[in-house]
């Protein structure tokens, strides 16, 4: 199963987890935790961070539930858990 995939079935089977640095990144751009779970299920992984020492990080941009793009970088933990790191709208969209 590809990593989109895997995201997905977190998102799906609510094994996820959120940052409490995305909840304030999520207010700041007036992002629902539904958009976040609607990010992941239609969008695609837009860059990869693999220098982080705490594991590869995954960028996706998608579509929030009011038809913005939007993006949300995100990490596996243990056991396919998938770690919500922030969420952000997308800057250029103006």
């Amino acid at each position: 199963m590809n990593v989109i995939e895997r995201m997905r079935q977190a998102v799906r089977g609510q094994k996820y987890r959120v940052s409490s640095h995305e909840n304030d990144e999520m207010a700041d751009d007036l992002l629902m935790s539904g958009d976040v779970e609607q990010i992941i299920l239609t969008g695609s992984i837009a860059r990869v961070f693999t220098e982080d020492p705490r594991g590869t990080r995954y960028e996706v941009l998608g579509e929030t539930l009011d038809r913005r793009n939007a993006y949300v970088v995100c990490r596996f933990l243990f056991a396919d858990v998938l770690l919500i790191i922030t969420a952000y709208a997308d800057e250029t969209e103006e």
